[in-house]
């Protein structure tokens, strides 16, 4: 009998989906740009397009994502970039930046090289 497992991305587009019914929605597991172990799911940029959003302000937006990912962001998710649209402000735009590299890294490689030099 083998144990099936759901990763973190995959848990945060299907909770999307269904709390939103998105017009577009992209769920974007970015922690390999990050100071973190390989194959972590801790950084995430998610593109959400939904007509739920119609007269909101973004940090009312957010704050509805926010709700629904309340387990993964107490838990796995470190940072979650969030790009809401409504399908009239996404049909106008069509794209969102890219994120940056990490330009830091994690407080133990910090605390190495300073021991180093």
């Amino acid at each position: 009998m083998s144990i099936q497992t759901t990763s973190v991305e995959e848990k945060i587009f299907t909770k999307l989906s269904a709390a939103f019914r998105p017009v577009h929605l992209v769920v974007e597991n970015e922690s390999h740009m990050h100071a973190v172990p390989e194959n972590s799911e801790t950084h995430f940029k998610v593109v959400l397009v939904a007509e739920r959003f119609e007269g909101m302000r973004q940090v009312a937006r957010h704050q509805l994502v926010y709700r629904e990912l309340t387990e993964e962001l107490a838990g796995p998710v470190h940072a979650l970039a969030l790009h809401t649209f409504t399908g009239t402000e996404w049909s106008h735009r069509q794209a969102v930046p890219q994120s940056p590299d990490c330009k830091g890294g994690s407080a133990n490689e910090k605390r190495n090289a300073d021991r180093q030099s």
